[in-house]
């Protein structure tokens, strides 16, 4: 049985509800972690509570959370006053609204969590909402309390549970004009699309997330590895050449492409094919 994270409650599709819980689907477990240490005595540097003003310590047990307004005025809120603010996402996911979840710009979607039935007492009902999600081909919009905020959720089905992936709000997602300004309106030269549509052609396969590395991991642990047993490790960064002449870097490089093994997973897809699905999807 998965760890809980400390939220369970209740999944509603109109008048009936399941009793759940949500479990983080992703890991942060296997990266490597740094400590802070001070470089005369390789000591730990631990970080105590200090009055701000007077820069003594101060106990655990003297701390408390506290807002300051507009007007600078401090406002002390206690733990027992958070427990009781309760609003319905609290404890309920309720699947207001149903809808394809194709519509979801990637843009939006934040933080994925499984959400599975919370004991056998609602796994017949949990069983039902998955399997009518699943035949409709549909996910839900929904609401939940995590972290002291109600996050905005979509809840889709899979063969194996539901899948729950926090939202972030319009106000964080930055307008992308300011970006892509500088990018002209201009017609491209024919020819240079072709080349790079037979590249993409050479290097298309199936989406297998077994085959992605962090390749950037692996490089910090040989480096953690080489300085253990007091290797002098040396350090190289390779900058990409610039392109000069455009056509000529493409005609190269699907010259490479057709020498080289497929790569991407799986073998290269017609130009007549259809796009590989992602793992999970309908």
């Amino acid at each position: 049985m998965p760890r809980q994270t400390g939220w369970s409650g209740y999944l509603k599709l109109s008048l009936v509800s399941c009793p759940v819980r949500l479990t983080p689907a992703t890991t942060r477990a296997n990266r490597v972690s740094f400590h802070r240490l001070d470089r005369a005595t390789h000591n730990r540097i631990e970080m105590w509570p200090h009055d701000a003003e007077s820069g003594e310590a101060v106990p655990r047990d003297r701390l408390v959370r506290g807002f300051e307004s507009a007007e600078g005025k401090l406002v002390v809120v206690e733990d027992e006053e958070l427990a009781a603010l309760r609003i319905e996402s609290s404890r309920t996911i309720e699947l207001e609204r149903f809808f394809d979840r194709e519509e979801i710009d990637p843009l939006y979607l934040d933080a994925p969590y499984r959400l599975s039935p919370d004991g056998a007492v609602g796994a017949e009902t949990f069983a039902v909402i998955r399997e009518a999600m699943l035949r409709r081909r549909k996910a839900a919009l929904g609401r939940v309390v995590l972290g002291g905020r109600e996050r905005l959720v979509a809840v889709e089905a899979r063969p194996d549970g539901l899948l729950l992936t926090t939202l972030r709000a319009a106000a964080e997602v930055r307008d992308a004009a300011p970006y892509f300004e500088e990018i002209r309106d201009e017609p491209v030269d024919e020819d240079m699309v072709e080349l790079a549509t037979r590249i993409i052609e050479r290097k298309s396969g199936h989406f297998d997330p077994s085959r992605l590395e962090d390749r950037y991991q692996t490089a910090l642990r040989r480096l953690i590895a080489a300085k253990e047993a007091g290797d002098v490790v040396a350090t190289q960064q390779r900058e990409p050449a610039p392109v000069i002449d455009l056509m000529a870097a493409l005609k190269r490089s699907l010259d490479v492409e057709r020498r080289s093994p497929p790569r991407g997973g799986g073998r290269p897809s017609s130009s007549k094919g259809g796009s590989a699905k992602a793992p999970g999807g309908d």
